[in-house]
């Protein structure tokens, strides 16, 4: 590898022979320049890690010199010497770009030592790019599907903790992939090659928890025939997930609290210590701060699991990641359940990207898994999926696989997605209630819509109740509350007699 490459501004020759000379022997190369327009046009053809110039040279100030060079050579690290007075400036240089400054008269030991500084920090800048770009062109890590920004930033978070054995708290809505991003962290840490133990807080018993965790000595209590060694044991030299932290019962934490600070344990009934080494992963789909003050979690707890605490964005926040993750849920239970089904449909995705996703990445796999099991050609359709709080119509359907019935329910599936699509402009272009409530949006809408069914039906009261999906009394009495027309007009005085009927 190259020795590093030092540019030297100045329009001093002595400081600059001074300078080069210091350089040379600490094994740097060294170029030279008197004008901030040499050192320019040198600093962006000639590769240099670092740039040592003068604040004050003939043609411009440092300030401009530092951005014209950040212009050309963004990677190169430059360390401004300024003279007496002129400190508030070169304070200015650093905002602009500049890695530091020295005030004359020099002194080279410190001024070697900074650009020592300066070139670990454009390795490590060097390193983060890299990662970046690396990161920035996946769509998935460690078994996390996602090329959306809010993945890339938590796929950076993981890598920029995972080797410490910083204690993590995920947090996210259940269906996240919380424990996913858990995997990451350990298979990504030094611990890799050791236990990775996992344990659920709401899954377990109260009574049961206790021993799961610390594990017990013989007779500790009914039922404990033998000794056990606990999760937190098995945990030693590896990691320990506590998913669902905020459920762990309240005369359980200051025990956990004692064993993070100590690094020790007991088993339940014994009075032997076990030391303990292991990194701990916390993970709630609650807000952990609402725990804290709703009493259901100690506050000094809280503080010492959160050193680092990760976000997982909702499904309905990376919508751009909906198809990446319904491609790859489809390769797998196509391959899983030997299904010849190949693609997911324009209008099977117009379905996926309408809905909110309550359950969040876990919804969306249910829902491809079921739809590989239901559809019947090589295409997942729109009538092929079953959403959260939407009717089942492929079960609904029940049909014979022909034609005419598949192309009967896409049109049903279209219906329903326009018809929500509707709905949501409607509700979001309600104006925001000032003290009292708007008017009743559903009375409005049912004149809106027997208008509309009686102008597409031409005046045609039975044809507009068949459309509607009511029956001809329901629709008179309509159009009378909404002044929309005299209910007895229409074909043959059949609507009066029907009217005349109801009441």
């Amino acid at each position: 590898m190259s020795n590093p490459r030092v540019l030297v501004i100045d329009d001093d020759a002595s400081m600059l022979e001074l300078a080069r000379f210091h350089l040379l022997d600490r094994g740097y190369e060294v170029a030279v320049a008197q004008t901030g327009a040499e050192g320019l046009e040198q600093a962006a053809g000639g590769g240099y890690q670092v740039v040592l110039s003068d604040f004050s040279l003939p043609d411009m100030d440092g300030i401009e010199l530092v951005k014209h060079i950040k212009d050309a050579a963004p990677d190169t690290e430059i360390i401004m010497v300024t003279g007496y007075g002129s400190v508030a400036k070169a304070v200015e240089a650093t905002k602009a770009g500049a890695f530091y400054f020295v005030e004359k008269p020099v002194d080279f030991d410190e001024l070697l030592l900074l650009i020592e500084k300066a070139l670990e920090r454009g390795v490590q800048t060097a390193e983060i790019r890299r990662l970046r770009d690396r990161l920035s062109s996946r769509t998935s890590y460690y078994n996390i599907i996602g090329s959306s920004k809010a993945m890339q930033n938590l796929y950076e978070m993981i890598e920029s903790v995972a080797e410490s054995d910083a204690n993590i708290l995920i947090v996210g809505e259940s269906g996240t992939g919380k424990e996913l991003i858990a995997n990451a962290i350990h298979f990504r840490s030094r611990r890799s090659r050791r236990p990775f133990v996992k344990i659920n807080c709401a899954a377990l018993p109260k009574d049961l928890i206790e021993s799961e965790l610390f594990g017990h000595v013989k007779g500790a209590f009914t039922g404990a025939a033998s000794e056990k060694a606990g999760l937190i044991g098995q945990a030693d030299g590896g990691s320990l997930l506590l998913d669902e932290i905020t459920e762990m019962p309240l005369e359980l934490q200051p025990k956990l609290l004692r064993v993070l600070q100590d690094r020790a344990y007991r088993r339940l009934g014994g009075d032997r210590v076990f030391p303990v080494d292991f990194r701990l992963i916390t993970a709630t789909n609650r807000d952990p701060r609402q725990a804290v003050t709703d009493g259901n979690m100690r506050e000094d707890l809280f503080y010492r699991i959160n050193t680092i605490e990760l976000r997982v964005p909702p499904l309905r926040e990376r919508e751009e990641d909906i198809q990446h993750l319904a491609e790859h849920f489809l390769r797998t239970f196509a391959e899983k359940y030997q299904r010849n089904v190949r693609s997911i449909s324009q209008s099977a995705y117009a379905r996926l990207f309408s809905h909110r996703w309550p359950g969040n990445v876990r919804e969306l796999q249910n829902a491809v898994e079921r739809a590989v099991l239901l559809c019947r050609t090589e295409f997942i359709e729109a009538s092929d999926l079953q959403l959260e709080g939407e009717a089942s119509l492929a079960a609904e359907s029940r049909i014979p696989d022909n034609a005419a019935s598949r192309a009967n329910a896409d049109a049903v599936s279209g219906a329903d997605l326009a018809l929500a699509d509707l709905a949501r402009r409607i509700v979001e272009g309600l104006p925001v209630p000032a003290g009292e409530m708007n008017d009743d949006i559903f009375k409005t809408l049912e004149g809106v819509l027997v208008d509309a069914a009686l102008e597409r039906t031409q005046g045609n009261k039975q044809a507009a109740a068949q459309l509607l999906g009511v029956y001809r009394p329901r629709l008179y009495s309509m159009i009378r509350k909404h002044n929309l027309g005299e209910a007895g007009e229409g074909e043959d005085g059949e609507e009066r007699e029907m009217t005349e009927q109801a009441n």
